[in-house]
């Protein structure tokens, strides 16, 4: 970073990112506490057999696709703040509502419309940082802000464990429902779409910011030729390659995250609180990566390998766990180095995007990447569970995690050379 970028103000990092942060930890709390309800006795209350429960983890997903171009685009052409903030009070009443359901079916429909109802939020949430943040500091802003996904799953396993120890699995959702309405008093004071519509923003900070964006687009819409069109993005292939990329990384972090709680039960034979408690080391393992990955990629902004870097790094490490089935502690650490890698790509992956589209179409493409791609949400939670009915083994659940991951890095080695900060032939 140039002296220059180091004395312009720095607002924009301490008043847009931890908002987003907040919103995102009770976002994903909301949707992976299920794991702990499903060891903690609600499949049994519900009769689910694990192909049902990974149903139930991944049908989230399906809903998921609906708001997910329409969140981009309002965030990128509309009002994102206003939207987010619906949203959030949407997703509360679900998740308390998911305390309630009596039948399998109905907790199917209630994960669903929590699918449908924080949909948008991630393209948006997105839309708006790469508003804040130039490309030289989007690597390291998204990384913060996916940190959020780390320090969910920390405050989640030691507080469901307990709360499903103490008052069992419908407690889990209606309390930590009741919390998220909270958000909107965090989110509305303190977050705005752009920084020519914050009142407390230097002037320097300002035309700063919107400076290197202008300069952004004009090299982005040399490269393309000019504009593009929504057709146009949906018949890029490289479009297609950031979509199938995102759905292999989904399918191997959802996989991973919806049936962690049982691999750890079934490995330590321990009960709900200590499963909780050492359900988070990984995501101690995932702050690390998050930073430093980051930190590499910005410095020097090649994309391309350091989101490749962390999927074969995933991808060795969950194959080494399934290695040492009679040494559990060696077994949890390989888990635990899995944390290092497992969400370090997905901040990088996310300032692709924009090198390869310009604005007037970044906001759908990261809306049509998620919505598609978060497909693997649904086949990995799902694949696991029929795996290990079928298999009676939780080890076949991984080898196919373990594939998706290989073939995401080996797609991502094929992106092309803008992604690796050299200039396309």
């Amino acid at each position: 970073m140039s002296d220059m970028v180091k004395n312009i103000p720095s607002g924009r990092w301490l008043r847009i990112i931890p908002p987003t942060i907040l919103i995102y930890i009770f976002s994903f709390m909301d949707r992976t506490n299920i794991g702990f309800a499903m060891a903690g006795g609600m499949n049994e209350a519900l009769q689910m057999t694990a192909s049902i429960s990974g149903l139930a983890a991944g049908i989230f997903f399906i809903g998921y696709i609906v708001l997910q171009v329409p969140g981009g685009h309002i965030a990128e052409h509309g009002n994102g703040k206003k939207f987010i903030a619906v949203t959030i009070i949407a997703w509360s009443a679900l998740c308390i509502a998911l305390g309630f359901v009596q039948t399998a079916n109905q907790l199917l429909v209630v994960r669903f419309l929590i699918g449908v109802a924080e949909g948008g939020v991630w393209p948006a949430v997105l839309v708006i940082i790469s508003h804040w943040f130039p490309n030289e500091e989007r690597g390291r802003a998204n990384a913060y802000f996916i940190m959020n996904i780390a320090i969910a799953s920390i405050i989640t396993g030691p507080i469901s464990g307990w709360i499903v120890t103490e008052y069992g699995w419908r407690w889990v959702f209606i309390l930590e429902g009741c919390v998220s309405f909270l958000l909107i008093f965090v989110w509305w004071p303190f977050v705005d779409n752009h920084p020519s519509e914050a009142k407390w923003i230097s002037q320097e900070e300002r035309e700063y910011i919107e400076g290197k964006l202008a300069e952004e687009q004009k090299d982005i819409k040399t490269e393309t030729g000019g504009k593009v069109s929504f057709k146009d993005m949906l018949s890029s292939g490289n479009m297609w390659k950031l979509i199938m990329i995102y759905f292999f990384y989904q399918t191997g972090i959802y996989g991973f995250t919806m049936w962690l709680p049982s691999i750890l039960k079934g490995l330590t034979n321990g009960g709900m609180t200590s499963v909780g408690f050492l359900s988070t080391v990984p995501w101690f393992a995932c702050i690390v990566g998050l930073y430093v990955i980051s930190h590499l990629s910005d410095k020097s902004m090649n994309r391309r390998f350091y989101v490749a870097l962390p999927l074969i790094g995933f991808a060795i490490c969950f194959f080494a766990s399934t290695l040492f089935g009679d040494s559990p502690w060696i077994a949890f650490a390989f888990l635990v180095a899995c944390g290092l890698f497992i969400q370090s790509a997905s901040s990088i992956f996310w300032t692709l995007p924009p090198i390869l589209f310009p604005a007037e179409v970044a906001g759908d493409s990261r809306g049509v990447i998620n919505a598609l791609g978060n497909l693997g949400g649904f086949i990995g939670p799902f694949a696991v569970g029929w795996l290990k009915m079928t298999f009676d083994s939780y080890n076949a659940g991984i080898y196919f995690l373990v594939a998706t991951l290989l073939a995401g890095f080996f797609i991502t080695l094929t992106l092309p050379d803008s992604t690796a900060g050299k200039k396309s032939e």
